[in-house]
């Protein structure tokens, strides 16, 4: 861990560097993937970045991309291993979106149908002019 951001009083960098207790899935040079002990559903898998950044805000891209590897190779082994009609891969960032522990991370929640997650929401159409302001002011702060 060698010259990634730490942050000493976060939970998730102490069981980084194994100074807290989890049930490590897997670890690279910059991701590590363990078990939530609050699960969701049985499978339900965390995977951080190794360096310390509060959000996917924060942290830099090699981060992103080396979470997201290790998000897709977990998912598909989740997938293997519990009983699932699904999984949604969720990443939070901030108090607005539930975010529970100020380190980025996603989350791989393996899904049952009628599990009554609150992730869903219903397909209502949009106001096409709407959007299309909006696609209009992202694309123009990219």
């Amino acid at each position: 861990m060698t010259g990634l951001p730490h942050d000493d009083g976060c939970i998730f960098c102490k069981i980084v560097k194994g100074e807290a207790l989890s049930f490590k899935v897997y670890e690279d040079d910059l991701s590590f993937a363990i078990m939530d002990i609050n699960p969701f559903n049985h499978g339900h898998t965390l995977v951080l970045s190794k360096g310390h950044y509060t959000n996917l805000h924060e942290a830099n891209e090699d981060a992103v991309a080396a979470v997201a590897r290790t998000a897709k190779k977990i998912a598909a082994a989740v997938v293997d291993a519990v009983p699932n009609d699904g999984v949604n891969i969720v990443q939070a960032n901030g108090p607005g979106a539930a975010q529970s522990v100020q380190h980025y991370h996603l989350h791989i929640l393996p899904r049952r149908l009628g599990d009554n997650a609150k992730l869903n929401w219903s397909l209502t159409p949009g106001d096409h002019e709407i959007i299309a302001k909006q696609a209009a002011d992202i694309r123009a702060r990219l």
